[in-house]
């Protein structure tokens, strides 16, 4: 019987990638997002391909996620790997000047939505006993910039998060990977800049951003080597991005 996938965010982006990579290789997929529309266009894809099941889902409805188990088919219910993709950032003020708004629906969904899930799916991945929970963090939760602050924030927390549930299972066989991805070109800026096109765009313009596939790439990877190798974490930047200097304010002169 083949393997099933659980990816929630599943509707776009590194989500949507990752359902296409591991329908090539003939998994099961459950696909989870807000969007019905493009679930059911991303089922429609792949259906050709493997098994797939969609829910409409939002991780931040902690009941919803936890009635989820008990409301898979039986041929799906066996959650072989998590993929934890549904994430966001929201705006890029400084924090003297944010809308609060933004921070609550960035810590509901970046860091409870991704706990809520991880909860719900646990058991399953603990009775079979050879699975993954893979969470997509990002550079931001090392590297600090002006105007990431809670979304760097709630990535820290997916690092920390997935490092800290490695003790919690060890024994059981899961292994646990934080993603953490530099700049990719994805609905990642739109969503950002709340559907200003033009400024998401500038974000990548000349850079050569790594793309959702190469996330994909690298969840699948993750997610089939032997059993006995977990990766505790990865980070990936396109080769055009790198760390800059510490900034210094200096007195006039």
């Amino acid at each position: 019987m083949p393997n099933t996938v659980f990816i929630t965010g599943a509707s776009a982006g590194f989500g949507l990638a990752c359902a296409r990579r591991f329908a090539a290789a003939g998994w099961n997929l459950v696909l989870s997002g807000r969007r019905k529309d493009r679930l059911n266009a991303a089922a429609a894809e792949l259906s050709g391909a493997c098994a797939v099941h969609t829910l409409e889902l939002d991780v931040r409805d902690r009941a919803a996620v936890a009635a989820v188990p008990a409301s898979l088919p039986p041929e799906f219910a066996r959650v072989h790997t998590l993929i934890n993709n549904a994430g966001l950032a929201q705006g890029l003020s400084p924090a003297q000047d944010c809308d609060l708004d933004d921070w609550d629906r960035m810590i509901d969904t970046n860091v409870k939505g991704l706990a809520y899930c991880t909860r719900a799916l646990l058991p399953s991945l603990i009775e079979v006993g050879a699975g993954s929970v893979i969470n997509i963090s990002s550079v931001a939760a090392r590297w600090p910039y002006p105007g990431g602050n809670v979304y760097g924030a709630t990535k820290a927390f997916v690092r920390q998060f997935s490092y800290n549930l490695r003790c919690d299972l060890v024994g059981t066989g899961v292994r646990v990977t934080s993603i953490e991805p530099g700049l990719a070109e994805s609905e990642f800026s739109l969503v950002r800049f709340h559907g200003d096109a033009d400024r998401a765009a500038s974000v990548y313009k000349g850079a050569h951003p790594l793309t959702p596939d190469d996330i994909a790439e690298a969840v699948f990877w993750v997610a089939t080597l032997p059993r006995h190798v977990n990766i505790n974490s990865l980070e990936l930047m396109p080769t055009s991005q790198c760390w800059q200097g510490l900034g210094i304010t200096r007195d006039p002169a």
